[in-house]
């Protein structure tokens, strides 16, 4: 099969034959605008004369929009968005029958000429002359080449329409464009060019993402037939798209044919091979090239990676730099996915949670010391139709998210921290009450030196009793009072500032709510959030902020890699004594039965009257955050009397449905890891008590009687009102008063949770599912 070389010489002309034949178009050029019938008015004729200056005129050719590719961290594509379905590929990559059939059927004189086909101007004037207007352009490949690149440059309609307008200006404007494009390239570089801009129908733009559509190969793959269907489709492609029907299909056929006959007239083929190839059915498949986060096998990933691109400075100064290099595309970006761990998220929860519950679990797993994001999943789909969610569930408002949910009391760790960082030691503690009330409007002190206490609203415990507790065993137990009462001693600003160095923040981007129940998770937050938190106490104090990609490489090529942004935001031997206390949580606390078999530390958390259910849990290799709620409204549709992945619970706990849900993904994502041990806690610095100690036991039987069983060791009755991690009556109604929002002062307990809202945005996009 003969093919066009690549050697051919670029043009047979000498400089003065070039300018004689440019000479002579522009002749036939002029006598056709000046004919009467042609050029239109003199006004027109006049205005179009002035115009016509053949000289080379520089052609500005801005980068194609093509596919951005999104990979996990082991190479592996995860999404891919783009504008246009384009790849651009070297004429190398292009099989030759392919070059063959383009050059036969739209140039087949274009390694012969210059910038214009004299032979096909003049054809195509004399048919002008002959119909009265514009009919046959007489275009070459060239010329076809500038037309696609001024249409691909256009921003407004006006330029869009005089990229395609039938006017003697227009042509005169692509021809000037295309003697600086044939000074500048070399035939082979101009059809290359060529090929890779053309629209082919079907939404595909260029040769390679036309092969894929079309026929489901690349386009060093294409055979004759297929290599004709391309060639013969760019003439008309929306007239002749494939994906338009029978008709459009028959179109197509014909003129694939037509290209067949035309390369067997030139010698290109023969005759026969012609024959064969017309004997051929079409042959369409229509491979369809996934496009955005909804066609991901990552969705809720995906969705992070993309807000990230639009919304981080590091990947371009401002927010319109960052849309025009997303938007342009070509961009290949590597992320932190962890498939293994991805698979252990969405497994666990499809355990437990269906995608039809009216309930929702979201998880983020993200590795202590980087912060990179392991594993971002969830319960539902993501999309608009019924039983899917169309935000990110698992992130906060920046990356796609809306509000979240209140984390409960997987806040009172940052209490528990406070009091370690202000020399408070492991058995140093506070004799809680069976309620609790501030003393006076000065016992909390936001951070602006705001009075917020109110001594007109009590805190209770649901089930337990008061007595004393330490920083251990109020921990293991989640004593609701014993943590209203540890805030108020170290502050409450200091506690706000404690979980601000661990970027714990408001999903919705808000400042956080400092107000007295702070401790208790009042603040709507996210998994990621949450698990980013623990996992800095896991890396001894080092908080890393989400990191969800690890490298971009532009279309130039350029590879630019990015690095953890950590920072020392706790004292190694706080973290340490932090991580020795909630280790205690999975053996003598609120997270009893949920070990993973090697070292862990955890903290449960349950909102008030079981709105939303938390677990937040980490080892050294990993850490994770799991919510559960009703996404039309935690407070409205709370998590009593429901049935989730086909099990009924009469109140979601903590530690009933999203411990589980962590261990089984701890489990699984860190299978084949060899476990790694927490550094032991300093117990001369934090081992027994100071001043704090536990008071004197009262040798008497009816003390004795009173304390049995109450306060002697974790995991006594006395801690038994938390084993499902409940802050009924503290985090919003206390003694079932609904004091929520009084004199503005917000934030009681669930007030600020999306379910309490008529516009909930967690319910806003799907209320029936």
């Amino acid at each position: 099969m003969a093919g066009m070389s690549s050697s051919s010489p670029r043009t047979r002309l000498s400089s003065i034959a070039r300018l004689a034949t440019a000479a002579t178009a522009a002749g036939l050029v002029t006598a056709a605008l000046v004919l009467p019938g042609v050029g239109g008015s003199g006004t027109a004729v006049v205005a179009v004369a002035d115009a016509l200056n053949l000289r080379p005129e520089a052609l500005a050719e801005p980068p194609l929009p093509e596919k951005t590719t999104v990979y996990d961290r082991d190479g592996k594509r995860i999404a891919q968005f783009y504008a246009q379905d384009r790849r651009a590929v070297p004429l190398e990559s292009v099989s030759e029958v392919m070059r063959t059939a383009i050059v036969a059927i739209e140039d087949y004189r274009f390694y012969d000429h210059g910038a214009i086909d004299v032979e096909g101007t003049a054809r195509a004037v004399v048919k002008n002359f002959a119909s009265g207007g514009i009919g046959q352009g007489g275009s070459s490949i060239t010329q076809q080449y500038v037309k696609q690149v001024l249409l691909n440059s256009a921003r407004t309609d006006e330029e869009k329409n005089a990229a395609v307008e039938a006017s003697y200006a227009r042509k005169l404007r692509e021809l000037r464009h295309a003697m600086a494009v044939e000074q500048k390239y070399t035939k082979d570089q101009i059809l290359e060019k060529y090929l890779n801009i053309a629209y082919f129908g079907a939404g595909a733009n260029g040769v390679e993402a036309a092969a894929k559509r079309f026929f489901g190969v690349s386009a060093a793959k294409l055979d004759l037939a297929q290599a004709a269907t391309l060639a013969g489709a760019v003439q008309d492609p929306n007239r002749t798209s494939p994906d338009r029907g029978a008709k459009a299909k028959r179109l197509l056929l014909e003129r694939r044919n037509v290209v067949l006959d035309r390369m067997a007239e030139l010698g290109r083929i023969t005759r026969a091979q012609a024959a064969e190839a017309k004997a051929r059915k079409l042959g369409y498949k229509g491979v369809r090239q996934p496009n955005g986060c909804q066609e991901s096998r990552y969705p809720y990933f995906c969705e992070y990676v993309r807000h990230e691109l639009l919304s981080d400075p590091a990947f371009g100064r401002t927010r319109d730099t960052r849309e025009r290099t997303f938007g342009l595309g070509g961009l290949q970006v590597r992320t932190t996915l962890d498939a293994k761990a991805q698979r252990a998220a969405e497994a666990a929860i499809k355990k437990h949670v269906a995608a039809s519950d009216r309930a929702l679990a979201a998880e983020a797993l993200v590795q202590p010391g980087t912060g990179e994001i392991r594993a971002i999943a969830a319960s539902r789909p993501y999309g608009s139709a019924r039983n899917h969610i169309s935000y990110n569930p698992v992130a906060d408002s920046k990356h796609g998210g809306l509000s979240g949910f209140q984390p409960g009391s997987t806040y009172k760790t940052f209490t528990l921290i406070t009091a370690l960082k202000q020399g408070m030691r492991i058995d140093d503690g506070i004799t809680a009450g069976a309620g609790y009330t501030a003393s006076g409007s000065a016992a909390f002190r936001n951070c602006a030196g705001e009075n917020v206490g109110d001594p007109s609203w009590t805190v209770t415990n649901d089930e337990g009793s008061p007595g004393f507790k330490t920083l251990a065993t109020g921990t293991w137990g989640s004593v609701n009072t014993f943590f209203m009462a540890l805030q108020e001693r170290v502050g409450l600003c200091e506690t706000a500032e404690t979980a601000r160095s661990l970027g714990v923040k408001r999903a919705d981007g808000a400042a956080l709510h400092e107000y007295e129940t702070f401790t208790l998770g009042i603040n709507e937050s996210d998994p990621v959030t949450m698990a980013t938190a623990y996992a800095a106490i896991a890396a001894r104090g080092t908080y890393c902020e989400p990191m969800a990609i690890t490298s971009i490489t532009g279309r130039d090529g350029k590879k630019t890699n990015y690095r953890p942004r950590c920072e020392r935001a706790l004292d190694p031997g706080v973290a340490d004594a932090t991580a020795h206390i909630l280790s205690g949580v999975f053996t003598n606390g609120t997270a009893r039965g949920l070990s993973i078999g090697r070292p862990a530390a955890g903290k449960t958390g349950t909102t008030d009257g079981y709105a939303t259910a938390w677990f937040a849990g980490f080892t050294p290799d990993l850490a994770g955050a799991v919510a559960i709620g009703d996404p039309r409204g935690a407070q409205r549709h709370k998590l009593t009397g429901v049935t989730i992945g086909g099990r009924y619970y009469g109140a979601v706990q903590g530690a009933s449905l999203p411990g589980p849900i962590w261990q089984a993904t701890m489990t699984a994502a860190l299978s084949g890891v060899a476990a790694t041990p927490f550094t032991p806690v300093d117990t001369a610095r934090f081992g027994g008590c100071t001043k704090d100690c536990a008071p004197e036991p009262r040798d008497t039987e009816e003390d004795r009687d009173r304390d049995n069983g109450n306060d002697r060791g974790p995991g006594n009755r006395d801690d038994r009102d938390n084993r499902g991690d409940r802050d009924n009556g503290n985090n919003g109604n206390g003694n079932g008063n609904d004091r929520r929002d009084r004199d503005g002062r917000g934030d009681r307990g669930d007030r600020g949770d999306q379910g309490d809202r008529d516009d909930s945005p967690w319910g806003r996009q799907n209320l029936d599912g």
